[in-house]
């Protein structure tokens, strides 16, 4: 037997069922529409009556690619029709329940990505924002990602990655999920010029969820260190990284497919000029492979190799060095160290009478252990020079107090 609630308004989530019906059977004639709508109509209320919350919003979403697809629904119909569906989910009794019902919601979303690509992304968020669950929150997130790369409208995801690090420490990731994550996100970027720091940078942080010990897992993140050498070779504007150190990185050495790339790496975070012309001579088809210019290749080597220079010999560069290292003309020496001081590679002073270059600091390609130590020993040093000046500050306080109270005394 039905149970009929009795209501001055019909609840909305009823009303969406009526309306949704009726489009799905309008061509079917009067009877059978007035007899299809009055039966979902009521198996709604009974999913109502019994709190069976995730089958009414599998029976509310069952109408949803025709709702789409039909141009008498304006966008702020479709908006509110989800809105309608999307709250049930406060209704859930359990995490368990709540996720369903987001999946459910999330499958039908992004079935047809490249249709009201915008709304459907904006539907996604809307339901993001009722969920209680911190899980649910991040695959809901994981979906909204699916369909804004499917649909090409990822400049409306990308403004919420500056927020993924307090995303991380709400949702509390596995590092599987972490993995997936930051992968997504990177593959979001990719396509995006704008974005290609941003992409390496999330493209570094998936890879740094590797260690030594995870053998059987880091065969799988073979491509994507391929991918991420890649990309910092491409980037005119990245001068450093840290891939060296890593796990994910380092099983390319040996690797039959990709050991080629890793050497590529090493040179251009190790080595200088001629070291990569070397390697061009014998590989200029696998750097075309993966759409490497040669010129723009040559032109980063040399700033890197500039670099070099600056932290071998001890400050001091001289510009028959430079023209050697750099295989440039006299005459373009100067162009490349300023080259190089407008990009903040190096900080330096050039002596034309002497035709020197006098380096005061200058950036490291590679930032690892033997790095951290030194800055760590610099640190302690600016800490001794800080207490030293703070303890003869208080020294010559302590004496101007005294010669004060004395002046006192023979005033008195």
């Amino acid at each position: 037997m039905t149970t009929v609630v009795p209501t001055s308004e019909e609840d909305p989530a009823l009303s969406v069922v009526r309306f949704t019906s009726e489009l799905a059977w309008s061509d079917a004639g009067p009877e059978v529409m007035e007899q299809q709508v009055s039966r979902l109509c009521v198996e709604a209320q009974e999913c109502m009556v019994m709190n069976r919350w995730l089958d009414l919003t599998s029976l509310m979403l069952t109408s949803a690619d025709i709702v789409f697809s039909n141009s008498k629904v304006s966008e702020k119909d479709l908006e509110c029709i989800f809105t309608v569906i999307c709250n049930l989910v406060t209704k859930s009794r359990s995490p368990d329940e709540e996720l369903e019902m987001a999946k459910l919601i999330c499958a039908k979303i992004i079935q047809q990505p490249s249709d009201k690509p915008a709304l459907r992304l904006k539907i996604l968020f809307n339901l993001y924002n009722l969920l209680d669950n911190a899980y649910c929150r991040f695959y809901v997130f994981m979906k909204a990602l699916t369909l804004a790369v499917s649909g090409k409208v990822t400049e409306h995801v990308i403004p919420s990655f500056k927020k993924i690090d307090s995303f991380l420490k709400e949702w509390n990731l596995e590092v599987q999920d972490q993995r997936e994550l930051f992968l997504s996100v990177a593959n979001a970027l990719k396509d995006s010029k704008s974005s290609a720091k941003d992409s390496f940078k999330f493209l570094t942080k998936y890879l740094a969820t590797f260690s030594d010990e995870d053998t059987y897992k880091m065969g799988e993140a073979k491509e994507e260190a391929a991918r991420t050498i890649i990309e910092f070779v491409k980037a005119p504007d990245m001068f450093q990284c840290d891939l060296l150190d890593m796990p994910a990185v380092g099983q390319l050495e040996k690797d039959a497919k990709y050991a080629l790339v890793y050497q590529l790496l090493k040179i251009f975070l190790t080595q200088r000029l001629d070291a990569y012309l070397e390697f061009q001579a014998a590989n200029s088809a696998l750097l075309k492979s993966y759409g490497l210019v040669h010129e723009d290749c040559i032109a980063k080597m040399r700033l890197m190799s500039l670099v070099d220079l600056a932290s071998h010999e001890s400050g001091r560069i001289p510009y028959a060095l430079i023209k050697d290292t750099l295989r440039i003309d006299n005459d373009e020496v100067e162009l490349w160290v300023v080259k190089a001081l407008t990009t903040k590679l190096i900080d330096c002073k050039m002596d034309q009478l002497n035709q020197v270059v006098l380096v005061s600091s200058c950036t490291e390609r590679v930032f690892g252990l033997r790095q951290w130590q030194a800055l760590r020993t610099k640190l302690g040093t600016w800490r001794g020079n800080i207490e030293s000046v703070i303890n003869t500050i208080q020294a010559n306080k302590i004496t101007e107090d005294s010669s004060q109270a004395v002046q006192g005394m023979m005033i008195r």
